[in-house]
């Protein structure tokens, strides 16, 4: 996007009122647009989301109710069909301008937001379903953080991979060799290799369009790379714990992966073979978040949102 493209859909939007939020420092701009007013074209997505002539964010959640975006969108028409309780849709676009299924640290900002906006009140404990286009999730109220259910994962070279640990193979700059890494769906796709050290973690270079993957994934991947850590127990039981880096299709490296953070707990536990810990603290760049894994594949991801500024464009 040139200076001049950017200039002009910012004054698109101008007299526009925006938020600007995180979770664990995966940030977005928030748009708040109950009535589906706005047409969002990727061109303002990107505008919005530039670091240096825009705002700046990993991406653009935009707050629409559920069936005032069904008349124009797909996603949110099945969302609206299907389950009357999802009042509230979250639009997410990466950075680039390009649709997202989900975004685990996004719904949680989103729902701080919402409640911010008075569009929803919840206490403690409480909980409200929210429509993306991987579904709806349902996010409760957990002290100062919010738990989402982020639905079941799956595992698109099924039992084969998971007895070999591997589907694909990997080539990132700064770690030498070929590396396996296991396919992981959250819906978004993923692919998450594991490294031996903090070291080798820190030496990989993580830029888009520089990582080779046999078979290259169809629809992009986001990439996770993890160090395993010891287990831990505690009040709640035993928890294993890994450290974890991530390239997001359509953005970059980020500072957090919701999804991410889900997908690489579901590969870490895999690999770990049966006796693996369900619960897992998972440490990113931005912070800690935690994911639970229940029997029949359910995973639960829990951590923070902070909303941080409000903003009028010009």
């Amino acid at each position: 996007m040139t200076p001049e493209d950017r200039r002009t859909a910012l004054a698109r939007l101008a007299g526009t009122t925006l938020a600007l939020g995180h979770g664990t420092e995966n940030d977005f701009v928030l748009v708040d647009d109950p009535d589906a007013a706005l047409d969002l074209t990727p061109q303002d997505v990107a505008a919005l989301a530039d670091r240096r002539g825009g705002l700046g964010g990993d991406g653009i959640i935009r707050a629409v109710r559920t069936e005032a975006l069904a008349r124009t969108d797909p996603d949110a028409a099945r969302v609206a069909a299907e389950d009357a309780g999802a009042v509230w849709f979250m639009d997410y676009r990466n950075a680039d301008g390009s649709l997202a299924e989900m975004c685990g640290n996004g719904v949680r900002v989103f729902v701080a937001h919402l409640r911010d906006r008075g569009h929803v009140s919840l206490g403690d404990g409480e909980t409200v379903r929210v429509g993306t286009r991987g579904g709806v999730r349902q996010v409760r109220i957990v002290g100062d953080e919010y738990a989402v259910s982020m639905g079941r994962f799956g595992l698109p070279g099924g039992p084969a991979a998971l007895a070999d640990g591997t589907d694909v193979a990997v080539v990132v700059p700064g770690l030498s060799g070929t590396r396996g890494g296991l396919r992981v769906t959250m819906p978004n796709p993923h692919t998450v290799v594991a490294v031996p050290s903090l070291e080798d973690l820190a030496a990989a270079r993580l830029e888009l369009g520089t990582v080779d993957y046999a078979p290259e994934p169809p629809e992009g991947t986001n990439l996770e790379l993890v160090v395993p850590g010891v287990e831990e127990v505690g009040p709640d039981g035993r928890v294993g714990t890994l450290t974890m880096r991530v390239l997001e299709r359509g953005v970059g490296e980020t500072r957090s992966c919701g999804t991410g953070c889900c997908a690489a707990a579901v590969a870490v536990r895999a690999w770990a073979g049966a006796g693996a810990p369900d619960r897992w603290r998972v440490q990113v760049p931005g912070g800690t978040v935690l994911v639970d894994v229940d029997a029949d594949g359910e995973v639960t991801l829990t951590g923070p949102a902070a909303l941080v500024a409000d903003v009028r464009l010009r």
